[in-house]
């Protein structure tokens, strides 16, 4: 029997897309301006390669990235620089992250029936408390348990950690929950290595290139989708 419904946060009950794209470009500028480099492409390629190697160990600190973009080029950084480029970074994704339209109802109407958790990864923002999610103090409201992996010694998704620290919280087992994610690497993947079931969310309103995997978790493109819970137990 499910008894709880565990969440990602970015893209999955919010839409940070706009934001992130929005801040990426705002870096990549600064970075080849402030390394006075020629060759845009060249930056572009080495980049895109280094935040590539960075997201698959799971490591989204954005200083210790463009760092090492930096040594890519045995160029010197300024610390300073960088740590007020990264505030200006997250400044930027926060004020662009909206909440899907039907978040809010369907929250309040799983609450009624499930416990509901929140596993979100901190993404590197600099100190404690950080998390996007406290900018929606009306979805807080709704979550039992909510870990941000990344803060506090513990491990970012896909980790096993937090999802157990999590399930402790909320003291189920993980065959009795759910687990709703967007990315597959760190959400789906993290969460069946658990032994939690999985709904991988692919937001129609969310522009993005979705990974081509041959899987059997159950595709959702909205989240009321949810709602019919009992037709997706059975796909569960």
């Amino acid at each position: 029997m499910i008894k709880a419904i565990l969440f990602d946060f970015g893209q999955t009950l919010a839409d940070a897309a706009d934001g992130f794209r929005t801040a990426e470009k705002a870096a990549q500028s600064k970075l080849f301006a402030n390394m006075g480099l020629l060759q845009h492409a060249d930056f572009m390629s080495h980049y895109r390669r280094i935040r590539k190697e960075f997201h698959e160990r799971s490591n989204f600190s954005r200083i210790s990235f463009w760092q090492e973009v930096y040594r890519n080029y045995c160029l010197k950084f300024d610390h300073q620089l960088l740590k007020k480029w990264e505030g200006e970074y997250w400044e930027t994704v926060k004020t662009n992250t909206h909440i899907f339209a039907e978040t809010q109802s369907v929250l309040k109407h799983l609450s009624s029936k499930f416990q509901l958790g929140l596993i979100t990864n901190t993404q590197g923002q600099q100190g404690s408390g950080t998390h996007r999610i406290s900018q929606f103090p009306e979805l807080e409201m709704y979550f039992r348990v909510i870990i941000v992996a990344g803060e506090n010694g513990i491990p970012p998704k896909p980790a096993p950690q937090p999802f157990h620290l999590c399930l402790e919280g909320l003291g189920v087992n993980p065959s009795e929950a759910v687990y709703i994610g967007d990315d597959y690497r760190i959400d789906i993947c993290g969460a069946k290595d658990v032994g939690l079931h999985t709904v991988w969310i692919q937001h129609h309103s969310v522009k993005r290139s979705w990974p081509e995997v041959v899987t059997s978790v159950p595709i959702i493109t909205r989240l009321d989708q949810l709602l019919d819970f009992k037709s997706l137990v059975k796909l569960l």
